[in-house]
């Protein structure tokens, strides 16, 4: 026999002896008596017994309250649904007889570039890029502590 072969040997008798185990396990909780029932496993107090018998089959459904409204008819709801499938095709009909080609690309960057050339500029767009590096090593320079004072 190789070695590979012993493995597997060895792993299904180990499976077998797991298995084996976890049903005896189970066997000997379902062979078990219920220790509320019995008094003679563990004698518990009449009222932990008379409140376990008072729930036994707690909860039930009647004892949830009602929330939300009853679910409509079916009529009801094959009407929304007929309702919302008009409104979609109305949407795609719509959008279907919208022309989505770009006729003219130069005229429309063009129009685009006249439109932003006849807004005004900001003052601080039309800064360049020195000065507004000195602003903020201005800004860097108020933000620095002063030299401490000299204690003599």
């Amino acid at each position: 026999m190789t070695v590979p072969e012993m493995n597997a040997q060895r792993t299904k008798k180990w499976t077998v002896v797991g298995l084996g185990t976890v049903l005896a396990a189970g066997a000997v909780s379902c062979a078990s008596p219920d220790p509320v029932a019995d008094t003679t496993v563990a004698p518990l107090p009449p009222r932990v017994v008379a409140l376990v018998d008072e729930n036994r089959r707690y909860p039930e459904w009647r004892n949830f309250p009602r929330q939300g409204t009853a679910p409509p008819d079916a009529t009801a709801v094959s009407v929304r649904v007929e309702a919302l499938n008009t409104a979609s095709a109305a949407t795609a009909a719509d959008v279907a007889a919208i022309d989505w080609t770009l006729e003219d690309p130069e005229g429309f960057a063009r129009r685009i570039a006249e439109d932003i050339a006849s807004r005004p500029i900001a003052p601080a767009t039309a800064q360049t890029r020195a000065e507004v590096e000195a602003f903020a090593e201005g800004l860097r320079d108020r933000g620095r502590a002063p030299p401490p004072v000299p204690r003599r």
